[in-house]
Formats: C-alpha cells, sequence, structure tokens
C-alpha cells in the first residue's frame, strides 16, 4: 500500500497521521476483502480548506469533516470487479507502480478537534473514525439513504 499523505494544515495530533491513517486503512481493506496492493491520497486540511473542495466538487458551501472521493466506479459496495474492466485499466492502475489507485481522502484537522471535544473521545480515536468511514466510501459504500448509513 502506498498512502501519499499532504498537510497543509499543520495541527500536531500528537500522533502520527500518515501511520495511523495507513493501519485504518489496511483494516478496512481487510475486512473488506479488497486488494491490498492499492494507491491512496490524503490531504489534511483546514476548516476553510475543506469548505473550498466541497463547495467545488461537491457544490455545498459549508465545511465538513471529510470527504471521500473514489477512484472505481463500483456496482455493488466492496466489489473491487470493476478494476478489472481492461478498458479503464489507465483510469484504475498507477502505470509504475501497479496500484489500484482507491481514491482520495479529504481531513478538516479542526473538525476532528472539535467532535473529539463534542464526542467526548480522544483525537486519536475520531481521526480513525474519520479515516474508516472514509474509507469504507472509498470501497463503494454510500449514506444517500438512512439504511445505507
Amino acid at each position: 500500500m502506498t498512502f501519499y499523505v499532504e498537510d497543509d494544515a499543520g495541527f500536531d495530533f500528537g500522533f502520527l497521521a500518515e501511520e495511523l491513517a495507513c493501519k485504518v486503512a489496511q483494516a478496512v481493506l481487510e475486512q473488506e476483502n479488497g486488494p491490498t496492493e492499492v494507491q491512496l491520497n490524503l490531504l489534511i486540511t483546514d476548516n476553510d480548506g475543506i469548505r473550498e473542495y466541497n463547495r467545488q466538487y461537491r457544490n455545498i458551501d459549508s465545511a465538513t469533516d471529510v470527504l471521500s472521493f473514489p477512484n472505481l466506479d463500483f456496482v455493488n459496495p466492496a466489489d473491487f470487479s470493476a478494476a478489472e474492466d481492461t478498458e479503464r485499466e489507465a483510469d484504475y492502475y498507477d502505470p509504475e507502480s501497479g496500484e489500484l489507485i482507491l481514491g482520495d481522502i479529504i481531513l478538516s484537522a479542526e473538525r476532528v478537534f472539535s467532535q473529539a471535544q463534542e464526542y467526548g473521545h480522544s483525537v486519536r480515536r475520531e481521526f480513525a473514525f474519520l479515516i474508516a468511514h472514509s474509507m469504507l466510501h472509498l470501497c463503494g459504500y454510500d449514506q444517500r439513504e438512512e439504511e445505507e448509513a
């Protein structure tokens, strides 16, 4: 697994964000019987940054805690067979590493801290929860309907 992390926010979480994000991502992929040779991108930003991405890509002009942008076109959650589509191979795989490009995660560091306080748990737990939540989206799960949430 290759995990690219860019930190625009500069918050000190008190732990290594990249290490924890990778551990959580691996656990989700294992749980969902996903591929292990994947590439992920994580951008850690602030509320203003995530608000801009939310506005630009979802036409929602407000901050949120995490955004997920899956690279695969899932028919069913955790069905990675879409990656076998030879016509989309250039879209799905990194030509240099051969890894499946699973997608992008954008995380608001400010929301990690505020939600940890709001819910009464540690910053580490909130960070891990948001990465797991986002990873499930990258595995094809959605929450458009209450039942799916």
